[in-house]
């Protein structure tokens, strides 16, 4: 999406937001579409983003245009997603796009690498840097166009059996852990497991696995994590601002009239900030529920911090190397990220830091 276009859609957005209104369609074409989202239905945040934008895209084009929610392994598994939108088998669907680093790891650089930015400053390297750009050149190659769509906003960094004292206690640690971040596990001893969200607690129960992590509070609560393992450690390092992505089958997205065309990019960009706002207003309540009920919070050693930015610094390196399409979205990434560090260290880190030491 253009940067004038994403604005107008903001615009646009407001208005409706204030109205209660849809906007007209003249367009009178109906069709009736199919997204897969890789998330379980149980979970209304991270799922609910799915919901949110079908919900806005009937709405708006008084139901001509509708889409269904298939979740996973009702037509495509939970990592199918990007198979069955290139091949046309669904329209469209909502998922992590670091889920398919094992295609290219280029996928990662569109949801979170570790130590990558946090999930402003994720927003504004798509809108307003060159994120977009590059995303849909890469995407093209896997007849994929997408959009923005959801963000966690910084998670925790997981529940463990047993306390993370120093790096020396990852070593042989079998940790569900989501995606790209799993390559710096494997550089500081761990080893990763990637299992849908659906399957960790029962992993986790069994000990198949050590530990696992997911999002945050209030997911983690509903997933009852914290009824198999008591250490809930922060912060996710491999997970500042994890963004999830709307990919749509090429062909079936040229096809579309303008007019829902332009839907599809408003509902994608209300379900983006939907979904964090979600996250931030249910969050602290869950985390305090979940420290009464006797979950151990916990900061992640200094030194397996250290340890794993080290590890992470020298993969980007390596894969700078080799992989091409890496290289040119991730210099361009890591760009626009150190200018975002800075920025935020005097502003946002400022405030922050100044808030969080007063007695409120």
């Amino acid at each position: 999406m253009q940067r004038r276009n994403f604005i107008a859609a903001g615009a646009g957005l407001s208005g409706i937001l204030a109205s209660g209104m849809a906007p007209a369609v003249h367009a009178q074409q109906m069709l009736r579409w199919r997204l897969s989202s890789s998330f379980p239905k149980s979970l209304d945040t991270i799922h609910g983003a799915a919901d949110v934008f079908t919900k806005f895209v009937n709405d708006a084009s008084s139901g001509k245009f509708t889409i269904t929610v298939h979740t996973p392994g009702e037509l495509v598994p939970a990592f199918g997603k990007v198979d069955a939108v290139q091949n046309g088998t669904v329209e469209c669907a909502h998922t992590a796009p670091y889920y398919f680093f094992g295609k290219d790891e280029t996928f990662a650089l569109d949801c979170a690498i570790p130590f990558g930015m946090n999930s402003r400053q994720m927003t504004a390297w798509m809108y307003h840097g060159n994120g977009m750009k590059l995303m849909r050149e890469f995407y093209a190659n896997f007849n994929i166009v997408n959009f923005p769509m959801g963000n966690t906003g910084a998670q925790m960094g997981g529940w463990y059996r047993k306390e993370i004292k120093s790096v020396k206690d990852i070593k042989g640690l079998k940790m569900r852990i989501g995606g790209f971040g799993g390559k710096v596990l494997e550089r500081i001893g761990g080893v990763p497991q990637n299992i849908p969200g659906g399957e960790i607690y029962s992993a986790l129960e069994k000990g198949t696995i050590d530990a696992a992590e997911w999002v945050g509070p209030y997911d983690d609560q509903k997933l009852g994590f914290n009824k198999v393992a008591k250490n809930y450690y922060y912060p996710a390092w491999w997970e500042g601002g994890p963004q999830l992505s709307l990919f749509i089958n090429t062909k079936a997205w040229a096809a579309l009239p303008k007019e829902y065309q332009a839907i599809v990019e408003a509902a994608a960009a209300l379900a983006h900030t939907d979904m964090q706002a979600k996250y931030d207003a249910r969050n602290p309540a869950a985390l305090r529920q979940l420290a009464g009920a006797g979950t151990k919070i916990l900061r992640m050693p200094k030194d397996a911090m250290d340890a794993a930015f080290k590890g992470a610094n020298s993969l980007y390196a390596e894969l700078s190397a080799k992989n091409p399409n890496w290289k040119k979205v991730y210099e361009d990434y890591a760009k626009f990220r150190n200018e975002q560090v800075l920025w935020f260290k005097f502003a946002e880190a400022g405030f922050d830091n100044f808030m969080q030491a007063q007695k409120l």
